[in-house]
């Protein structure tokens, strides 16, 4: 009952101050194709939660809903009027089928939010990345680079996390397979006291894990961050290397335990 009383009230928007008196017969010559009618609804929902938005109402004061809506309908390529006898049709001999219309809006309505916040998401992981390395390893690599040494100025203090995904293969053939990450002064890279992170060993069993490390820097302290994604015991060059690395990220929050 809510949907439907949801369709009501915009359906009583379209038509409020502006039904006509004539009592047209109602047949369905003319009506608005079911698939322009669902695009309309859509957008009708859109432009409906816009303008109910209070930095909207504040830019566009003088934005009058009934009209946007009115504008809308004649974007599509149609007339008030002929929205008005498709409402009424289904409105009055159809209800179910008014009813099917609002639920596949909500499922375009759906998709869309779906979409967004995917993108919102990846938008704002690469916003704040701070990672410097290639976004995607694979090794053996292809062009014989198989380094995955990175190096990354921190900064300021905080708390810094690095979140990765590795698919080790069964046939890969490195001992204890882990990533390896230090902190070292700038002042100091090459010959300064190394201060390792705890590692983490590698799954291998060639599925997609997800992976994280946290690394704190004092206050009053910039660090560099050091280190391989892949490292292991055996001598490089020694035995055969199959992992993949991808959606590696290091993100920032001032929060210093």
């Amino acid at each position: 009952m809510i949907r439907f009383t949801l369709l009501l009230l915009i359906l009583f928007s379209l038509l409020a101050g502006s039904c006509s008196r004539r009592k047209n017969k109602l047949d369905s010559r003319g009506l608005i194709p079911e698939k322009e009618l669902v695009s309309i609804l859509t957008d009708l929902y859109i432009t409906d939660g816009l303008l109910s938005l209070p930095k909207v109402r504040h830019w566009f004061p003088s934005v009058d809903s009934t009209s946007s809506y009115f504008n809308i309908i004649e974007k599509h390529g149609y007339s008030k009027e002929s929205m008005d006898k498709t409402m009424k049709y289904y409105f009055i001999k159809k209800p179910k089928k008014l009813i099917q219309f609002y639920d596949q809006v909500l499922g375009i309505l759906s998709v869309m939010e779906s979409r967004f916040d995917k993108e919102a998401t990846v938008f704002q992981v690469h916003t704040n990345n701070l990672w410097k390395g290639r976004e995607f390893y694979c090794l053996p690599d292809p062009k014989g680079d198989n380094s995955t040494i990175f190096n990354i100025p921190l900064n300021r203090p905080g708390t810094y996390t690095i979140t990765f995904s590795a698919t080790l293969f069964p046939n890969d053939q490195s001992v204890n397979p882990r990533i390896t990450v230090y902190s070292c002064h700038p002042d100091s890279v090459d010959t300064g006291k190394r201060r390792y992170v705890e590692t983490i060993g590698y799954i291998k069993d060639g599925k997609p894990h997800t992976y994280t490390l946290i690394i704190k820097v004092p206050e009053k302290t910039i660090l560099h961050l050091r280190g391989r994604l892949f490292d292991f015991d055996n001598n490089p060059g020694q035995s055969e290397e199959h992992v993949i690395f991808e959606n590696i990220s290091l993100t920032y929050t001032h929060v210093v335990a």
